[in-house]
């Protein structure tokens, strides 16, 4: 399963300034499914996904390297996997986080692949 860090912010019911978050997002063979802190999101892997439980509606997108991951026009706190900070660092060229756009957390980065199988199988009723 690849790997990669990744942009992910609830776009359901907020306007630019939802939940945000940055770590590891696993891709299916075929990248229409990314596997991302307890989520199963349906999509092309940038842009619109939408969680195939909830149905909520998330934008992913790699990390910019520029550091500035939040929409122009949004705003709030990026919660960032403690896991995946030297890489980030490394990424965007930085040697330590500003405190000031990030909240450090632990995501629950463990694919949950038959549970996605499981969901995307059911009858329709």
């Amino acid at each position: 399963m690849q790997q990669k860090l990744i942009y992910v912010e609830l776009k359901t019911g907020y306007n630019d300034n939802g939940p945000a978050w940055i770590g590891k997002g696993y891709f299916s063979k075929s990248g229409q499914t990314i596997y991302f802190n307890g989520l199963i999101l349906k999509g092309s892997g940038r842009g619109n996904c939408h969680e195939i439980e909830s149905r909520d509606i998330y934008w992913t997108s790699g990390i910019k390297k520029n550091g500035e991951d939040r929409h122009w026009a949004g705003s709030g706190k990026i919660s960032i996997d403690r896991t995946v900070i030297n890489e980030y660092l490394e990424a965007v060229g930085e040697l330590e986080l500003p405190k000031n756009k990030f909240n450090i957390v632990d995501l629950d980065n463990i694919p949950n692949v038959e549970k996605a199988t499981k969901l995307e199988n059911q009858k329709l009723n």
